[in-house]
Formats: structure tokens, C-alpha cells, sequence
């Protein structure tokens, strides 16, 4: 992971063309939510989606909200990529 939250940030950016506004403003909105509700996942899938102009087809976004629910989620960032496919 990088240990330098500006990089880190200019990462995200670059790949997904969401400021470091938009990402915190998300992660707020949702550090309080409930991940295993399907509704849950699923708004927050595609307000992401919608934000970086990307459409998430219904196999892709099943996948993501099961990965989700079931707390079966990789966590690096480069997992995460490839999952979400940000490249």
C-alpha cells in the first residue's frame, strides 16, 4: 500500500477520474452503512459506476455486491483494480 495519502489519492484519480473530493464524500457517506445489505451494496456500486462514467453490466455488479456481502473482498489495491477493472 502507498504510504503517501497524496499518491495514493493521485492513484485512484488517474484510474477512475474521481477527485479526492468525490472519494471522500463517498467514503463518508458510507462508513456507517450496512454491507451486507444487498440494496446497500448495490447504490453504492452504481453511484460509483455512475461517477466515473462506467457501466457496471447486472453479471458484474452481482459478482461485486456478492463479494461484498460475503466479506469475500481482496484487500489490495491491486486486487481491487482488477476486480473492478479501473485499468
Amino acid at each position: 500500500m502507498n504510504d503517501n495519502p497524496k499518491g495514493f489519492f493521485d492513484n485512484v484519480e488517474k484510474k477512475t477520474n474521481i477527485n479526492k473530493t468525490e472519494i471522500l464524500k463517498i467514503a463518508d457517506s458510507v462508513k456507517d452503512a450496512n454491507f451486507k445489505d444487498d440494496a446497500t451494496v448495490r447504490k453504492l456500486v452504481r453511484q460509483i459506476a455512475q461517477m466515473t462514467g462506467r457501466h457496471v453490466p447486472k453479471e458484474k455488479e452481482d459478482k461485486i455486491v456478492q463479494a461484498v456481502i460475503t466479506n469475500n473482498m481482496p484487500l489490495d489495491f491491486q486486487s481491487l483494480t482488477n476486480m473492478f477493472k479501473l485499468k
